[in-house]
This record gives C-alpha cells, sequence and structure tokens, in this order.
C-alpha cells in the first residue's frame, strides 16, 4: 500500500528579528507580558523581496535539493496561506513560475493555521492513486502585512515565514499513517481577517432597498478600518485546547497508537501553555516536544513546515520514528496526523 513520505524539508524566514524588547516601543505591552502567556520572545518580519511567494519558492526549492527532485519533476504545488500577495493569480502558481515547475499543475488552501497539515492529507490522497507523482507542499504566510500593529493582543503573536515538503510515495511502511481533519464555520467570527473592501456596495445590501442596479454607486467604501487579524483571544484559546486534544485521540485511535508511542510531537506553533497541556495530556515528556516558538511566533499555515525542517536538520528525526502533528486556526479549522518517518 503507497503512503505519502515526505522526501525533503525546506524552510525559510525573513532576516529581520522583531524582539520583544522593541515591540514595547511600539505597543504597551514588556517583554515579561508576552512571554509569560505566549511563549514567544521573537518574530521575523518581511521585508523587501521577502514577499509570501518569494519566502515560498525558496522553501520549496530547500526541500527540493533535499529530495534531489528537480523543478520539472514536480506534478503538482499545493500552498497553504491566507496572505498570498495577490488575490489572483495564486501563491502557488506565483511559486510555479518562481521555481520553474513548468510540469505542475498549483492551488492554494485557506485553512489558516491547518493549511499545510490540509495539504498532507491531500497529497496522501493523490499520491495513493498515482504513486509516481512528487508534489509540494507549502505553508507560508506573511501575517505581518495583515496585523493591526495598535493592537497588542494580536500584534504580539503573528511572524513571517515559509516552510515545504516534497511528498513522494513510499510502500514500506512509512508515511503518513492516519489523519484527522476538522471544522466549524459557526466559531469563525472568534477568530478571522477581512477581505479588502468591496467594490459593489449591492452585495451587502437588503434587496428590498437596493432597487434597480445603479452603476453611479458603485465604489470602495471609505470607512474601511482595515484587513486586519481579529481574535477573541481567550475563546480561541479555550476552543484550540479542546479541539487539539480531540482531534489528537481520534488520530491516535485510528492508527492504533498510544501517546506513549510517539516519538516526537511537532505541533503548530500558537502558544506555549497549549503545546504544554497537550504533552501533559498526552503523557508525552516536554523534551519531545519540538518547540521554535520563541523564536518565529505563530506564523499561521507556516509553523508546522518551519518546525519540521528544522526538526529534520537538526538530525532529531530517525528513521521509523512515530510523528504527531497537530494545528487549529480560524476558521474554525483544526486536526492531527501520525507520520511514520
Amino acid at each position: 500500500m503507497f503512503r505519502a513520505v515526505i522526501e525533503g524539508t525546506g524552510s525559510c524566514l525573513p532576516e529581520y528579528k522583531l524582539t520583544n524588547d522593541k515591540l514595547e516601543k511600539l505597543v504597551e505591552t514588556s517583554d515579561e507580558w508576552i512571554t509569560s502567556r505566549t511563549g514567544i520572545g521573537c518574530r521575523r518580519i518581511a521585508g523587501p523581496g521577502e514577499g509570501t511567494s518569494k519566502l515560498s519558492a525558496e522553501a520549496a526549492r530547500r526541500a527540493m535539493d533535499m529530495a534531489g527532485v528537480a523543478a520539472e519533476d514536480i506534478s503538482m504545488i499545493i500552498v497553504g496561506t491566507i496572505t498570498s500577495e495577490m488575490t489572483m493569480p495564486s501563491c502557488a502558481c506565483m511559486v510555479q513560475k518562481e521555481i520553474g515547475a513548468v510540469n505542475a499543475y498549483a492551488f492554494d488552501i485557506s485553512a489558516a493555521c491547518s493549511g499545510f497539515i490540509y495539504g498532507l492529507e491531500l497529497a496522501d490522497k493523490m499520491i495513493k492513486a498515482e504513486p509516481e507523482k512528487k508534489i509540494l507542499v507549502i505553508g507560508a504566510e506573511n501575517l505581518s502585512a495583515r496585523v493591526n500593529w495598535r493592537d497588542r493582543n494580536t500584534c504580539v503573536l503573528f511572524g513571517d515565514g515559509a516552510g515545504a515538503a516534497v511528498i513522494g510515495a513510499d510502500e514500506s511502511g512509512r508515511g503518513l499513517l492516519a489523519s484527522k481533519l476538522f471544522s466549524d464555520g459557526r466559531l469563525g467570527d472568534l477568530l478571522y481577517m477581512d477581505s479588502a473592501p468591496s467594490m459593489n456596495p449591492y452585495i451587502n445590501m437588503d434587496p428590498a432597498e437596493a432597487g434597480d442596479f445603479d452603476p453611479a454607486r458603485l465604489g470602495c467604501p471609505l470607512d474601511d478600518e482595515g484587513s486586519y487579524i481579529k481574535m477573541a483571544g481567550r475563546e480561541v484559546f479555550k476552543n484550540a485546547v479542546l479541539a487539539m486534544e480531540n482531534s489528537v485521540d481520534q488520530v491516535l485511535d485510528e492508527a492504533g497508537v498510544s501517546g506513549r508511542d510517539i516519538d516526537w510531537i511537532i505541533p503548530h506553533q500558537a502558544n506555549i501553555r497549549i503545546l504544554h497541556n497537550l504533552g501533559e495530556r498526552l503523557g508525552v515528556p516536554q523534551e519531545k516536544i519540538f518547540i521554535n516558538i520563541h523564536k518565529y511566533g505563530n506564523t499561521s499555515a507556516a509553523t508546522v513546515p518551519i518546525a519540521f525542517d528544522e526538526a529534520n536538520r537538526g538530525g532529531l528525526l530517525k528513521s521509523g520514528d512515530l510523528i504527531l502533528t497537530c494545528a487549529f486556526g480560524g476558521g474554525f479549522t483544526w486536526g492531527a496526523e501520525i507520520i511514520r518517518w
């Protein structure tokens, strides 16, 4: 039986480091306040030439180099992102152009922080159908472009970056063993980001008030408050803890393993308290939870692939290791996966 296996990993982070000390000059906060509540000490902020597609392309090149795969061998590109530079073309199409993957088809996934693990699930299904494929799965964000830098409840959390994985087929028992994905749109107003204001005000009008279509009334609203991330922090935290624990329980059951069997947890890096709670809930020692939130903050869809790449290049992941990965993001979207390395 063929399964999707990670053949190579790569990541790319912007150069500029925004530390908690520097943030103190922007908003009313402190290093102690941020660190104690989130575990974040620094985050990377994109500069010129470091847009979402550029970071994605460089992460992809590094993953392909590790896997020994040429760009023309890539059949499919999936990018999980909510912060592409453009609405269209997709970030994935821009990556395709940037790396020269002329034989691939490409598209984005909008699943917030769960984007990369959603992408792995899709790649696994494609690999089972066509084992000869080589698939790029990327998680990338430029969240600094979507943060209100006057809102200390959100601006301290997020950073920019990209991570990538080359996915191929394996039938030796390695690869993606189990996957459980979920969403609940009813809770979307607890964590959301507005799009750019509509150029068509008729969309939001009551049909009884709109009357006949009048082109003269078209135009961008002038009272837009900004397309920023907005979050009800406490409610998001509570839902994230419960949802991730539930998805982890289900995926362990599907894989037929227990928390004691897990060699590494490589989770979404949202909050250090969530990560500690997860380890305690599963009975997994803290040293088996890969954590880099202190360096990069929450990079949404990019956190999991960046963490995979750092753990992989650091020599922590050994052949046969059982890895649990999980994520929770706006939408709400969440899920967990078990991978045999």
